[in-house]
This record gives structure tokens, sequence and C-alpha cells, in this order.
């Protein structure tokens, strides 16, 4: 019976050096495989969009309906638009983006004050 278990007669010591080897090479290998790799420079990881940049898109948003709005009904009143459907579709869309953000503002507002509270 071979103590080495499975190695055979001459080299035998060789044999277990070169699997050592091997086993240190393999380590080697898997511990690079477990560690997060730095992204390349001249690759950019997609980001989400920041809490503050989506909240200025949303008001930048019902900025413009705002302003549309106002267009539409000013053109109403120098006579350049007949449909008055419209004009009061763009009000009405603008008065709800309008209570949106108020809504969005007041939610805000709260889940601040709760935070400071809750601090103290």
């Amino acid at each position: 019976m071979n103590p080495v278990g499975g190695i055979g007669g001459g080299g035998s010591i060789d044999q277990i050096i070169a699997l050592r080897q091997q086993i240190i090479d393999r380590s080697k290998v898997l511990q690079e495989l477990h560690q997060p790799k730095p992204a390349a420079p001249t690759e950019t990881a997609p980001t989400a969009p920041s809490f503050g940049d989506s909240l200025r898109t949303a008001l930048d948003n019902v900025n413009s309906v705002q302003a549309e709005s106002g267009r539409i009904t000013a053109a109403y009143e120098r006579g350049e638009e007949t449909d008055i459907a419209k004009v009061m579709l763009a009000r009405q869309e603008a008065g709800v983006a309008f209570e949106a953000t108020l809504q969005v503002r007041n939610k805000l507002l709260a889940a601040y004050q709760e935070t400071m509270r809750m601090g103290v």
C-alpha cells in the first residue's frame, strides 16, 4: 500500500509537488473569480438617476405644462385659438400637474418632519 494514496513508485515527490502546484494555481484562479473586478476606465456602469434629478425632471415637466397652458390661454384671449376645448383641457392638465406636485411636496415635507422627530 502506498502512503501517498494512489501515487506510485518512482518520482512520487515530483508528482506531489506538481499536484501541490496545481492546487495553488486553482486556488489563485478561484480567488480571482471571487474578487470584485474594478471597472475599466472606459466603461461606465449604468447608474440610476438620483432622487434630486428625478424631482427636478418632474418639476420641469410641470413647469412646461403650465407654460403651454398659459400660452394657449393667451392665444385664446387674443383670438388666435378658437378651440375652447383645447384651452380648457390644457388648463385642466396644468391644474392636475400642479396638484400632483403639491401632494408630493406635502408627502416629502411630512417625511422630513417625521425624520426630524425621530432624531430627538
